[in-house]
């Protein structure tokens, strides 16, 4: 009977694991074919967002990475780790334990400590060799990424064949003769006690990298760091020559005796029509590459003004968009999410548009907030070569010089912006940034959960929508909203000014569900909230997606940002950086933007060509009479800008109902019942000694 009631709970137990493993992944793969970009109501079945998958040049270059980084990974690490073994298997008891558990510590180390532990010492080992003249200072990149992810697998190896390396170190050098002349094991074969049974770490490694984004995050910075063979291309024969492995690899087979005569391989003497063959061959394709030379050099004469990107784009032809081809470039974007034209819904995709024109590879990512991106450039765990920061955000890393002067000689499209964009506060006469785009902040409702349309800041304060509001998850734009209502400036000018209007928030906070950035369009979109506030384009992507929300300016005004492109002072390829700010302020390239994207363009000549629909648009476009009453960030000085952050992580942290005596309390009960079970395993004990 017990065993049949604990063979039950076993049961029970493994389904209820599988369930909570597997369901979330279930859910995941039938909400990727929902028509919506919603998560939690399914509008109906599409294979568009697969298909936009594979027509992205950026996700199709990241599986290709990671590809590579699986497979180098596993294997050295799977040398290695087979080498370890054999080295702890030949230790003494004491010394095999030590290193052993040594060993353990990756092992049980939380990914982000590892991933954080090594960027440190990436970022520690670059700023040395910058001052020391024969140490490589460009490691950054994919030679990190693949270390980290050596040094992850590693102890995985180590675990699985230590093991079984005991009974098979006596025959070490056989099993190393075997992997080295594979086809002699082939044709001879093995006894079945000899089988190399080091190798059974390899499958399961790939496994691992399922859960390393922790490792890949900190340690991958973008790939122009990484030297390319095109560039620094070593004589061939020479060590590191790329030709060389290939030729080993993919080659004829190597015999033994070969490299006792002669010391290298020697390759069979090609016969003299093959040779007659590949001189007609090479003189052929001379031929088509003198041709297709020809053909790309008249080219612009035949343009008439413009270049031809697609059979739907055109860019200017007096602009040499070509003079990086064949450079083996990579420019490194970082952009806000959801902020570009990308080729989902037949949409334009941007950042493939500008590599096949240019040639320059562009490792694009993107950051949700101001502060985030700030962050990691400050950090110097990353260098990018374009970033779209806002308009306050400007001022700060402008007076901080982490901003690079633009050569305007490269962006000749920068007399299309609008001369009111021109010459802004945060960046006087334009010298570091070019405006991208403008939105504005605004209130975003569910009709069928809202009975009346809010008009005020305030109605985010109205109790009836206690848990259905959503609220900026950042410390600017939530101060601005509660300055608002208290009828503060958006720009505080003292910490007591930024303390009276966090007590708006503190007061705000029993209210909220949940303080979001790009969440929020799963939120509104599945009807999981009434009332939230957000930016003017997401807002037309969300109603476009959800038709029963709807938009509001707020009576009492709202912020306008302009985000703005500008150039990094550690980016390595500043002139290219001008050519892909100059390319996003083509029109053609403007209006995809602006019509995937729904944000106000500071352009004119792109306002005037966007589908009518959006450009008559009061929520991209608002009337004069609500234009009147935005206004715009500042730079604040650091005491309020210190206060603010300060304040801001107090107030979300901040719990009027007083769960840190509740969490004491259990922690009390914890604490009391461990006490309990101790007591009485001793009293046991005692009673047994008698």
């Amino acid at each position: 009977m017990k065993t049949k009631h604990l063979r039950l709970m076993q049961r029970a137990y493994v389904i209820l694991f599988f369930c909570f493993m597997y369901l979330p992944i279930a859910y995941m793969i039938v909400f990727s074919f929902n028509q919506s970009k919603g998560y939690s109501l399914f509008t109906g079945f599409t294979l568009k967002w697969y298909s936009s998958l594979f027509h992205n040049s950026s996700i199709l270059h990241a599986l290709w990475v990671s590809i590579e980084v699986a497979l180098l990974s596993a294997v050295i690490a799977t040398v290695l780790g087979t080498a370890a073994s054999l080295g702890i298997a030949s230790m003494s008891r004491r010394s095999r334990l030590l290193v052993t558990n040594i060993t353990y510590i990756p092992v049980v180390n939380p990914e982000i400590i590892t991933g954080i532990s090594l960027m440190l010492l990436f970022v520690a080992y670059q700023r040395f060799a910058e001052g020391v003249s024969w140490l490589p200072d460009t490691i950054m990149g994919f030679p990190t990424l693949l270390i980290a992810h050596i040094a992850f697998n590693v102890p995985y190896v180590i675990f699985n064949v230590s093991p079984s390396s005991s009974s098979w170190t006596s025959n070490c050098m056989r099993q190393l003769w075997i992997w080295a002349a594979p086809q002699a094991g082939l044709l001879q074969g093995h006894p079945a006690g000899d089988q190399p049974r080091h190798p059974v770490g390899l499958p399961h490694l790939p496994d691992l990298l399922h859960d390393d984004f922790m490792i890949s995050y900190f340690t991958a910075a973008p790939w122009k760091r990484c030297p390319s063979p095109s560039i620094h291309d070593p004589q061939e024969g020479q060590p590191g020559d790329l030709r060389t492995v290939h030729h080993h690899v993919r080659g004829d087979p190597v015999h033994h005796s070969d490299f006792q005569r002669h010391g290298k391989p020697q390759l069979p003497p090609r016969p003299e029509g093959a040779e007659r063959g590949g001189r007609v061959m090479k003189r052929f394709a001379v031929l088509l590459l003198t041709l297709a030379l020809a053909v790309c050099c008249t080219l612009p004469a035949f343009a008439a003004g413009t270049i031809e990107v697609n059979e739907d784009v055109s860019v200017s032809g007096d602009y040499d968009w070509t003079r990086f081809k064949g450079q083996n470039m990579t420019l490194n974007v970082y952009n806000w999410g959801e902020y570009i034209s990308n080729g989902s819904d037949d949409s334009l995709d941007v950042v493939s548009a500008f590599e096949d024109l240019t040639g320059i590879k562009v490792n694009y990512t993107t950051f949700d907030s101001n502060e985030s991106m700030y962050a990691k450039l400050k950090s110097g765990a990353a260098d990018y070569d374009v970033v779209i920061p806002s308009d306050y955000m400007v001022a700060k890393m402008i007076a901080e010089g982490m901003l690079k002067p633009l050569n305007y000689d490269n962006i000749p499209n920068f007399q299309k912006i609008d001369a009111e964009y021109r010459n802004p506060d945060y960046d006087p006469q334009n010298a570091y940034t070019v405006p991208y785009m403008l939105c504005t902040t605004g209130i975003i409702y569910n009709t069928t959960m809202v009975d009346k349309a809010p008009t005020s800041w305030a109605d985010l304060w109205d109790e009836q929508y206690a848990g259905n509001i959503l609220m900026f998850n950042n410390s600017r734009d939530a101060y601005a909203i509660a300055a608002f209502k208290s009828g503060h400036d958006i720009n505080p000018q003292s910490t007591e000014e930024v303390d009276e209007v966090v007590k708006e928030l503190k007061a705000q906070k029993p209210l909220v569900q949940a303080y979001v950035m790009d969440e929020i369009f799963d939120k509104m979109i599945g009807g999981e909230a009434a009332i939230g506030v957000y930016y003017s384009g997401d807002a037309i992507t969300m109603i476009d997606d959800n038709p029963d929300l709807a938009w509001v300016f707020p009576e009492e005004g709202s912020v306008l940002s302009v985000d703005c492109m500008a150039i990094p002072a550690t980016s390595e390829h500043q002139e290219a950086a001008e050519m892909f700010i100059n390319f996003m302020c083509e029109t053609d390239i403007g209006k995809a933007n602006a019509e995937y994207i729904g944000y106000t363009t500071p352009m004119e000549s792109v306002r005037e060509v966007l589908d009518e629909d959006l450009r008559d648009s009061e929520i991209a476009y608002p009337p004069e009479e609500l234009a009147a009453k935005e206004r715009v960030f500042t730079a604040l000085s650091d005491d309020v800008n210190s206060e603010l952050d300060v304040k801001w992580s107090e107030m979300k942290s901040y719990d009027e109902g007083g769960s840190s005596l509740l969490f004491l309390s259990l922690l009390a009960a914890m604490v009391a019942l461990a006490c309990f079970n101790i007591w009485r395993k001793l009293r046991k004990k005692s009673r047994n000694q008698y």
